[in-house]
């Protein structure tokens, strides 16, 4: 049965919250399959260039939640020692975002998902034997997981019809997730990301590259800065970037498998 979330529960007080990077890399990872570029050589290697696809663990000491099921996902759960989750969040439609979601299969029954009704509904073609139990979320509205505070809120990753980003929030904890999204994020959205403990920004590309619907590390971190963010991990990065090791000297690039504990 599909849900609307529409009567959000406050959340006092804390949960001992933790949140791990489990993929780090874009939609073809790192390295990429016929490439020998310095970073996909470093991956090679067992270096921190190596990077599976977009996904993330929320827990608390009520729960794990998911945001996103990349294509790596059994790789990861296994890294992690995961068996089940009390949820999954998907932040829109594109594949490096949801098609793990098949390794559920004999692993977890009917998984609660979250999410805006057009990504839902767009991915339940393909995961519909699954029988995932849908939550439709209303963005801007706070609900409640595992003790914790989520708010959805609109980026802007065409043509996706409504990407989210994700605010999650443990007593004055705040962290923001920007999702996949260029720098055209909506004035009602800013407003509710300032300020936050954790800002994981996606940002695809060195700053000598343009892609309209990423951004690219300077925008990233200029968003940081506009944001007042006390700490940053980049994400979803690409292989054109230089070996880790090199390049983190430089930005704050997340990498696969970092922890954050509040």
């Amino acid at each position: 049965m599909n849900e609307l979330i529409s009567n959000p529960k406050s959340t006092n007080g804390r949960s001992n919250m933790r949140l791990t990077l489990l993929g780090t890399g874009d939609a073809v990872g790192t390295p990429k399959i016929g490439c020998n570029c310095p970073a996909c050589e470093d991956a090679r290697k067992g270096g921190k260039s190596q990077r599976l696809r977009s996904s993330i663990l929320v827990e608390s000491d009520k729960g794990k939640i998911l945001i996103d099921t990349s294509p790596d996902l059994r790789q990861q759960f296994l890294k992690q020692n995961l068996s089940c989750v009390d949820g999954v969040i998907w932040t829109h439609g594109h594949y490096d975002h949801y098609s793990g979601f098949g390794e559920f299969y004999r692993v977890q029954n009917k998984v609660d998902v979250y999410g805006v009704q057009e990504t839902l509904e767009y991915i339940d073609r393909y995961v519909s034997f699954l029988k995932p139990r849908y939550h439709y979320v209303k963005l801007y509205e706070p609900f409640e997981l595992i003790g914790l505070q989520f708010t959805l809120f609109k980026v802007n990753h065409p043509p996706v019809e409504v990407p989210i980003g994700v605010i999650i929030r443990d007593g004055d904890k705040k962290i923001v997730i920007t999702g996949d999204t260029n720098s055209e994020i909506p004035a009602s959205s800013l407003e509710l990301m300032e300020n936050p403990d954790l800002l994981i920004a996606d940002a695809i590309v060195p700053p000598n590259i343009h892609i309209k619907k990423h951004m690219n590390s300077e925008e990233a971190m200029a968003l940081a800065e506009q944001l007042n963010a006390k700490e940053i991990a980049l994400t979803h990065l690409s292989h054109l970037f230089r070996p880790h090791h090199i390049e983190a000297m430089f930005l704050p690039l997340g990498y696969d498998g970092q922890v954050f504990d509040f």
